[in-house]
């Protein structure tokens, strides 16, 4: 299999090795305990049930008050600490960690649950609800306040403690189940003339029954025998084995999912199909392996509290993202198909429309690719409690938030619209020609930001897209690729002008470089202190041939010049030398010396 199947197993392995050994220091798993587990039975399903009405009180803003409290296990004993969020919820989870659940129990709100229940299903409700909670809730535990009023402990600068409205609700833990949120609540009621206590709210105690259904013990946590108990630190044995077995039989599976697809391929005997096998080969075996590792684990194997919740979540992520990565790989494989075997050659000049075609088709495949990717994200992102959180913190600052991310942004979103721009309005297409910052070459391709052009000289440059949309740039083939080009000379001023033309339109005439668009033309642009500057001009099919034309055309034209009476006509500097007049009385020698 490939290198990434096996580091998504390494990383299951020793993320799994990692988090048992802290879990099982930190937290009772609850199926470790030696005592017999709740039943699967509802309590509210038996034919007896009776229900109450609703024991609230008038509104007071402090706490809820009841006309009843926990029928028929009273109010709580003054023994029990209830008196803040954070005392109840530990007095509850030590509790049930000590397998004394009829203290638990007292921890809880029983109003909404039927007038018939017994004290026995009380405490079968308080270890149900613990087993959930161990399971599958990651309390927050510095959140919970520890005072009567449910206020959180704040200070301002000069040390001065913020007074605030008493709380009377209070969130410790939060679940979901089919797309609807399970809140897990503390809330403060008075029952007469007793003070007010903290218990566990209850629609939460409501709902430990159908949580109880979904997240309870798994069968193995019911059957495996007593021998496959034995705890590395606090938890049991089979559930580490049982879980490295998982891993292995899931990579298993990929290799056999891999096989059966290029086995498939074969089958059709055909290039596409085989060269798709090749590409979608490793993602959907990563989908399988890691897909039936999460199933099983979910179905054989309960693990506690956050290490469930966060490992769950993260194996999640993993199958949208490999499924995210199997649907940019079809859809990448069909974009360079139709790109490669259904448009013509796009780096010959004369395929105009086979050019515009394979600009808008790559600019298409990147856009769905980056539009797969988001939408892969965002849903990975939506696994992940804390991330919602921060998308709600974010949208709740909003304005903040839209200015520095246009800023920090503003570079890659505004080129990445200017792609957008560049395949609509198609100013370069990919194999154009293009003049760009002074340096000739191809456009060889366009990217998100960004559009690589190959130079004379083989190197790459690389233009952001909003330099294309933004500044001016030569394009030698947004229209036709025909060109001219022309060729300079500087001669004497003697030289016969009209031999000249007669020779290169010769030259122009006999060659087959010339596509006979543009009539051979030389001309007297100016005469110089020095010389006469003469403009010839060739035309071709395209720049690279106008180019190779008019380099070979000067060349001839130079040696045509410098034979016509051997190379006189060539720029000359001039200096005129009059004859010295001597005075023949002063200047003449002295004899004498």
């Amino acid at each position: 299999m490939s290198n990434s199947l096996r580091l998504i197993c390494i990383f299951l392995f020793s993320f799994l090795i990692q988090e048992t050994s802290v879990y099982a220091f930190q937290q009772q798993d609850s199926t470790a305990a030696e005592i017999e587990l709740p039943t699967e039975e509802k309590i509210d399903e038996t034919e007896s049930s009776n229900y109450i009405p609703n024991s609230l009180e008038e509104y007071n803003e402090a706490y809820f008050a009841l006309t009843r409290l926990n029928n028929p296990l009273g109010f709580p004993p003054n023994k029990f600490n209830l008196q803040t969020p954070q005392a109840t919820l530990e007095h509850f989870v030590i509790s049930c960690r000590n397998q004394n659940f009829n203290d638990a129990a007292h921890a809880l709100n029983l109003n909404l649950m039927p007038n018939t229940i017994n004290i026995k299903e009380a405490e079968d409700l308080a270890q149900k609800l613990y087993y959930v909670l161990d399971q599958r809730v990651d309390i927050n535990w510095d959140a919970l306040p520890d005072r009567p009023d449910g206020q959180i402990d704040l200070r301002t600068t000069t040390n001065q403690a913020v007074a605030g409205q008493p709380r009377r609700s209070i969130v410790f833990g939060e679940l979901q189940i089919d797309n609807r949120d399970i809140i897990f609540r503390l809330q403060r009621v008075k029952y007469k003339n007793y003070g007010a206590i903290w218990l566990i709210s209850s629609n939460t105690v409501e709902n430990t029954e159908e949580l109880y259904q979904i997240f309870g013990p798994t069968f193995l946590d019911r059957n495996m025998p007593r021998w496959s108990q034995a705890k590395i630190g606090r938890v049991p044995l089979w559930k580490p084995v049982l879980t490295i077995l998982l891993i292995l039989i899931s990579y298993l599976l990929g290799r056999l999912v891999i096989l059966l697809i290029r086995k498939i391929a074969k089958s059709f005997d055909k290039p596409l199909i085989l060269d798709l096998s090749k590409r979608l080969g490793v993602p959907a075996a990563m989908a399988a392996g890691v897909l039936f590792f999460y199933i099983t684990l979910n179905n054989l194997i309960s693990y506690s509290g956050m290490f469930s919740s966060t490992i769950y979540a993260i194996l999640l992520a993993v199958v949208i993202a490999s499924g995210t990565w199997f649907f940019m790989r079809i859809i990448d494989f069909f974009m360079r198909y139709v790109a490669e075997n259904k448009i013509g050659d796009v780096t010959s000049e004369d395929s105009h429309e086979a050019r515009q075609l394979f600009t808008y088709f790559s600019v298409a495949r990147r856009i769905l690719t980056f539009t797969v990717v988001i939408i892969g994200t965002s849903i990975i992102l939506s696994q992940f409690r804390s991330m919602e959180k921060l998308g709600v913190s974010m949208l709740a600052s909003a304005g903040l938030a839209t200015i520095i991310l246009g800023i920090a942004a503003q570079s890659t979103l505004g080129n990445i619209i200017a792609g957008i721009q560049i395949a609509i309005t198609k100013p370069a297409r990919i194999g154009d020609t293009v003049i760009i910052e002074d340096r000739w070459g191809y456009v060889e391709d366009i990217r998100f930001t960004y559009m690589v052009v190959r130079t004379w000289d083989l190197k790459r440059l690389i233009v952001p897209l909003k330099t294309v949309i933004s500044e001016t740039f030569e394009n030698l083939s947004i229209t036709s690729p025909h060109q001219l080009n022309e060729i300079e000379l500087f001669v004497d001023y003697r030289v016969d002008v009209e031999k000249l033309r007669k020779k290169f339109k010769e030259l122009l005439e006999n060659s087959e470089d010339w596509d006979q668009e543009h009539p051979p033309l030389l001309q007297v642009l100016r005469m110089t202190e020095k010389s006469l500057q003469i403009r010839a001009v060739c035309s071709a099919k395209n720049a690279v041939v106008a180019w190779d034309l008019h380099c070979k055309l000067r060349e001839q034209m130079v040696a045509y010049i410098n034979e016509l009476e051997e190379g006189i006509y060539f720029t000359r500097s001039r200096i005129e030398l009059k004859d010295p007049k001597f005075n023949t009385d002063t200047d003449k020698p002295d004899s004498k010396n």
